[in-house]
């Protein structure tokens, strides 16, 4: 090959034939990538334009401080509201505390099978349809004893768990490994370590997985329908031995009414619930981004 008919494979200026085909299939991924994500948000904000333009006009004092409605007057879900925290916050308690433990014992002391089946076996019941929770609580707990706000906190419990778990068990992992290496070298035992270096260095992660989890099994219905949604009580209650009412399900009762005004108050219902949805994930960021920002000095 003469001279003239060497290619510089250094010469900058020389392209190649696959080049231009290259950056026209770059150009059309990151259209389609772009596409994918407007419509992502075409479908959030279809859904929040739906619901808000449907049950906006039901809203109003007496939607947030009556209970369910009696003999045809119009009633509200202050009871369903109570009910709600109320259940969600027992099973917070219940879920919280044993989903950290499970994360700490993978992060820091399960062996590599060990760890890896922890998790396999975290992700599958992470998958496990929330109906059949409630048919598990249902089998094991209600029959013969009746609901209870109780159960229905402990089907919401087993829900949160692996959310939690696998949360924590990450952000733990994300911790750097000098800080335990400098704990441990200056003879401080390794239940210390985790306690005083590792989790107040991942508090900020763990506080978004729980905020996160508890978001998520708020607006859970089928478990509370096998387990808190036979309500004998009329107007706020407080007696977790006994059936509470609850947003999701309400909303399930309200959507299943042939009346108009029902039906209002179902989107209205679903509006608040939305809008709790929306304030635990910003909240979460909220906590995320400030621990990141103090970890950074900033």
């Amino acid at each position: 090959m003469s001279t003239a008919e060497t290619v510089d494979p250094y010469d900058i200026t020389t392209r190649s034939n696959g080049l231009k085909r290259r950056r026209v299939t770059e150009k059309l991924v990151s259209v389609v990538a772009l596409l994918s994500a407007l419509f992502a948000v075409f479908i959030l904000a279809l859904v929040l334009g739906t619901v808000l333009a449907r049950g906006i006009n039901a809203l109003d004092l007496d939607f947030f401080t009556k209970s369910a409605a009696l003999f045809g007057e119009k009633g509200g879900i202050a009871d369903a509201l109570v009910g709600s925290a109320i259940i969600v916050f027992m099973a917070m308690l219940m879920a919280v505390p044993i989903a950290i433990l499970v994360a700490i014992y993978i992060a820091e002391y399960a062996g590599p099978k060990a760890a890896a089946f922890f998790r396999v076996t975290l992700d599958v019941l992470n998958g496990v349809p929330a109906i059949l929770v409630g048919i598990f609580i249902y089998g094991l707990l209600v029959v013969g004893h009746g609901q209870s706000a109780i159960y229905g906190a402990m089907a919401l419990a087993i829900l949160m768990i692996p959310m939690v778990a696998r949360a924590t068990q990450e952000v733990l992992e994300l911790v750097p490994r000098h800080l335990r290496e400098a704990s441990l070298a200056l003879g401080v035992p390794r239940w210390r370590t985790v306690y005083s270096i590792v989790l107040p260095t991942a508090i900020g992660g763990i506080l978004t997985g729980v905020v996160i989890a508890v978001a998520r099994v708020a607006g859970e219905t089928a478990p509370l329908i096998f387990t808190s949604s036979i309500v004998t009580s009329h107007g706020v209650a407080f007696d977790v031995h006994e059936a509470l009412p609850t947003l999701p399900v309400r909303i399930f009762t309200l959507s299943e009414s042939a009346s108009p005004d029902d039906q209002a108050a179902a989107w209205a219902a679903a509006l608040v619930l939305i809008a709790f949805v929306l304030v635990m994930n910003v909240l979460a960021k909220t906590i995320a981004g400030r621990k990141r920002r103090s970890l950074e000095g900033n």
